[in-house]
């Protein structure tokens, strides 16, 4: 059931706030033993929120296609009076006093938070395996991991424990759990949604945004959450949109890039032959399908890595003093980026800056990209290294290869399922778009979905 199939039977009287909550906290108490996916559960707060919300309605007060709604959040958004832990000991008692922009804003649209998600530590990983809280594993195989780090949140929605959940993205740490878990990520625009009161690893590459069962439901989150936050420097004053698709809406005439080279390289067989299908759905669908030479993207990956190396090293100084309390692969990493000189960084930037700037030719020959949104399925628990056309591969460089660099450039990306594997895992397709396009990536999304592109049903759910 998507949003708004809820909030149809829910004005309808068919169901209650009261009784969608309910099923969340019962699906929580039977699922998440083995999934692991919240580390808190807010249940008597959820009940309550939804009774007063039932009792809005019930005196004709709407607050929108939210109203009533359960969801849950990635466990670095700042919640009122919840623990907030980012997933690390460092944080394992920190109960905020105030909320961040996000939760603010889905509270007055009338969503329901069940509770906080697990994540890898600190959002700094792809595997959601964290050492203080126990290892999220993915519902379509409990052997392998979720993607990381908004694992929790791709394994609840996938799940259909909740409706959608909040996850963040700075090196697509939204994108690699929906297309692990085969939900809808979306990574909007770099500060077309605050990042107030959300525990930060990279300043300049830190996107928040949904994690959904559906394209529409992406929108509606979107349309929640996006807009100017005078409190957040970043944020962008660009207005806001209608971002929900209508139905049955068109992509004829829209011109679709297939790009050259990088996004086919070394992908396995299985996600080649899914994306490759999608490409021709949207031929069939009336789009212009054209190959497009994109600028290095090899370049624009090491850009990142080196930003994001630096800038979670800054974030973080205050408590590497506390070395223990951190987890081994997460320390690692702040060791390599204390040694990122200043010139690299700035240089870095200054190459980011470029690279942009190469990209504007891109979206003047089409409207969006269509891609693989990693080149692999999930790996197995504990898997260090991938198989991808014939070479091994680091598994952390393998499945962040397609998105990183959406994130350096700061373009809104789109990923949605795009079939099984032959070993029964999703497949994730990627849509990238100019910055802020979102209206049109979630437009093409809902077309290939409306056509009947995606999974079948979670086997455990």
């Amino acid at each position: 059931m998507t949003i708004t199939e809820a909030g149809a039977r829910l004005r309808a009287r068919e169901v209650s706030s009261v009784e969608l909550t309910t099923a969340a906290l019962e699906r929580i108490e039977t699922l998440d033993p083995q999934l692991r996916a919240f580390i808190t559960v807010t249940g008597e707060s959820a009940l309550r929120q939804a009774a007063h919300l039932d009792a809005e309605f019930a005196a004709g007060y709407d607050r929108g296609p939210l109203h009533g709604i359960p969801i849950a959040l990635k466990d670095l958004f700042w919640t009122r009076g919840v623990k907030t832990t980012a997933g690390s000991k460092l944080f394992a008692d920190f109960i905020p006093d105030s909320s961040g922009a996000v939760v603010e804003k889905l509270e007055a649209a009338g969503a329901i938070s069940v509770g906080k998600l697990n994540m890898h530590e600190l959002a700094y990983g792809v595997t959601s395996s964290n050492p203080h809280f126990g290892a999220v594993r993915n519902p379509w195989n409990l052997e392998h991991n979720p993607g990381g780090s908004s694992g929790g949140s791709g394994a609840a929605v996938a799940t259909g424990i909740v409706f959608a959940a909040m996850g963040s993205d700075t090196g697509g740490s939204i994108r690699i759990p929906a297309s692990f878990c085969g939900t809808v990520g979306l990574k909007p625009t770099y500060g077309r949604v605050s990042r107030r009161g959300v525990f930060p690893l990279g300043y300049s590459l830190d996107h928040m945004g949904p994690l959904t069962r559906s394209v529409r439901d992406a929108a509606l989150l979107l349309n929640a959450t996006a807009g100017r936050d005078p409190l957040d420097g970043t944020s962008s004053s660009r207005p806001v949109e209608e971002y929900l698709p209508e139905a049955d809406c068109s992509i004829q005439g829209l011109r679709v890039g297939v790009p050259e080279g990088f996004f086919f390289e070394r992908l396995d067989a299985d996600v080649e032959t899914g994306v490759r299908a999608a490409i021709a759905r949207t031929a069939e669908l009336g789009a212009e399908v054209k190959t497009v030479r994109l600028p290095d993207m090899e370049a624009i990956n090491a850009v990142a890595r080196m930003i994001l190396l630096a800038e979670a090293s800054a974030a973080l100084t205050p408590y590497l003093d506390r070395r223990g309390d951190f987890g081994p692969d997460v320390l690692a990493l702040l060791d390599q980026g204390r040694l990122v000189a200043a010139t690299d960084y700035i240089n870095a930037q200054r190459l980011r800056r470029k690279l942009r700037r190469e990209f504007a030719q891109v979206w003047r020959e089409v409207d969006c990209l269509l891609v693989a949104a990693t080149p692999n399925t999930a790996p197995k628990i504990g898997q260090t290294t991938v198989m991808l056309g014939g070479r091994e591969e680091d598994t952390r460089l393998a499945t962040t290869r397609l998105v990183r660099g959406v994130n350096v450039m700061g373009f809104p990306a789109l990923s949605l399922p795009g079939g099984l594997s032959s070993a029964g895992l999703p497949i994730g397709l990627q849509l990238i778009g100019p910055a802020f396009q979102e209206r049109l990536l979630l437009r093409v999304g809902a077309a290939l979905e409306d056509s009947g592109l995606g999974i079948p049903a979670c086997p455990i759910g």
